[in-house]
């Protein structure tokens, strides 16, 4: 399965992951520090939950850390994909309401984990635009730069996973 859109020109994130709200952290595989070149980034035990949209062997978590995989792709989801998507964004948000320092990645920090944190804050009471713009200050003016995540959070994941299964 193809798990990362490869068509965007968008720049590497500088951080490993940053943090959107208290206890809500986003990042990636990979970063790119300013004047570096594209590094590996492990997780290790800096969180109480890591939550991955993508996987690398030897990226982590540390043994003992809660670590969710939901792997999904970086293009237009399916209905069972996008239930996947607000699963881990309810694991996430419950993790946040309970103090758990929590971190969100995927490829880069970007969209797939953009995505779940965005969808996340939805259910601690932000609206999508506004989380959207969060993301984007905190993390990276690059992230949730596909248009159809953001689509799904402005549409809703409920109506989102509806609308998708019709088209099947």
């Amino acid at each position: 399965m193809r798990t990362r859109q490869k068509d965007r020109d968008v720049h590497g994130p500088q951080e490993p992951w940053n943090e959107i709200v208290p206890g809500l952290w986003m990042g990636g595989h990979y970063c790119t520090p300013p004047g570096g070149e594209l590094q590996p980034v492990v997780a290790g035990r800096q969180f109480d939950l890591v939550v991955s949209l993508f996987t690398l062997p030897g990226h982590g978590p540390a043994p003992g850390v809660e670590h969710v995989v939901r792997e999904v792709p970086d293009q237009p989801l399916s209905p069972g994909q996008l239930l996947a998507v607000q699963e881990a964004a309810e694991l996430t948000a419950a993790a946040v309401r309970r103090g758990r320092r929590t971190l969100v990645r995927c490829h880069s920090g970007y969209n797939r984990s953009g995505l779940v944190v965005a969808q996340a804050l939805v259910a601690l009471g932000h609206e999508p635009d506004g989380a959207v713009r969060l993301i984007r200050e905190r993390r990276s003016p690059w992230a949730l730069n596909n248009p159809v995540f953001v689509d799904y959070l402005n549409t809703g994941l409920d109506v989102a996973i509806l609308l998708t299964g019709l088209s099947g």
